[in-house]
This record gives structure tokens, sequence and C-alpha cells, in this order.
């Protein structure tokens, strides 16, 4: 991780947006040790951002902050992961329907050009990469309806979601099936039609949330046994 020298970008906030990464991509493990002294050192920088960062993450639920005790990296929450589909999952039907009313030739070649990068990250064998793509769509799906701050919206909503997302990108056929999802969405989309595009997209959510919660199951060690 590094923080870069810039005057417009504040250095907490630039500590935040590292360590939420780290942590949505389980590069930092639930349940980790966060060292504010180590992440001083490797960061090059004062207590004072690494603590406003971390004050930041523990309000989002990514950390958790025991005074006298030490911090640690939250535990994955099913309770919060579900809402945040939810949350999810109505934003982004809005937006596929209002998608199709906007969505000009070219949106429908750049879709499909994201749907060609996923196939070829799966070929390649780069899952790590593929999360992001993945993002990538949705996000444009969101900008093409011309409402872009509800993937926004999405983006906090799902945080402990995404982690689940790592969990289950590994998946046999998991991430196969996502991108010819993707596909009969764009197809949708280039159709104009908006009962199709809805149809599609939540069988996309709906199917891919599916695998993901059989994640809750089978690793309920990284998850924090909330009933």
């Amino acid at each position: 991780m590094e923080v870069e020298k810039s005057r417009s970008i504040p250095k907490a906030e630039q500590i935040y947006w590292l360590l939420r990464e780290a942590i949505v991509h389980l590069e930092m493990q639930p349940g980790a040790v966060v060292s504010e002294k180590d992440l001083c050192a490797e960061l090059g920088v004062s207590r004072t951002p690494v603590r406003e960062a971390l004050q930041k993450l523990a309000d989002e639920g990514l950390v958790d902050i025991f005074p006298h005790s030490g911090t640690y990296v939250s535990r994955i929450s099913f309770k919060v992961a579900e809402e945040g589909f939810v949350i999810r999952r109505a934003l982004e039907i809005e937006s596929v329907r209002k998608a199709v009313v906007n969505v000009t030739d070219a949106d429908v070649e750049h879709l499909k050009n994201l749907v060609r990068k996923m196939q070829s990250i799966l070929d390649s064998h780069q899952l790590e990469k593929y999360l992001d793509c993945d993002d990538l769509f949705h996000g444009a799906i969101a900008g093409i309806s011309g409402y872009p701050r509800i993937w926004k919206f999405i983006t906090l909503a799902k945080v402990h979601l995404d982690r689940m997302r790592q969990l289950s990108a590994p998946v046999p056929g998991h991430l196969a099936m996502v991108t010819e999802q993707h596909d009969t969405i764009v197809r949708a989309l280039a159709n104009r039609n908006a009962d199709q595009a809805e149809l599609a997209m939540r069988i996309h959510l709906d199917t891919s949330f599916a695998v993901m919660a059989r994640m809750y199951e089978e690793q309920g060690a990284l998850f924090d046994g909330e009933e």
C-alpha cells in the first residue's frame, strides 16, 4: 500500500480507500489485527490520518475498535450483507429499466466489450480481476440510466456483500454463469426491452446471492456468528 503525495486528496481519505479495498478483497482477513504502528511505518504517515481512516472504516462496520485492547478487521456480517443485497437489487432493477430508455448502440458495444473482458479474465484464470470488471459493468448500466449516483449508493450498501463475492468467486462454474447472465442483460438492453432487462437482472442478482449465501454455511469462521 502507498499513500500519494497529493494536496487534493487528504491522507486520511487515501488510507481509508487503501484499507477498504484490502478488506473488501480479503487481503486483510476477517478477524486480523490492525496495527496502527505498522500502518504508519508502512505508509510513512503519522498516526492522525491512520486513526481517522480507521474510525471511518469502523463507522462502515469494516473494523472493530476496542479501546485499550486493539483494532481488528471485522468478521463478515451476513445480516448486513443480505440487507446490502436487498438494497442493491431494488436499485439495480430501477437502473436497468431506466437504462433501456437511454441506451445507445455505443453503450451496448461498451457493455459487450466489458463482457468480453470478463470472459478473457476467466480464460486466463485471473479471478482477482473479475469482480472489479463486474463492478465496471454494473456501474456502466447505472451511468446509462442517467442516475450515476445510484452506483455510489449501491457501493456503500454492498461492502459486506462484496466480501462474500470474493469468497464465492472460486466456486466452480459460478463466474462463468455470471458472465453468461451479463450477456443476457446486454442483449435485453440492445433489444430495448425493459421487462426482459429486469428479469435478466433479477435472475442474475438472485442466483449470485444464492451462491454467496452458501459461503455463510461453508466458511462460518469468517462471519460474525450473529443469529
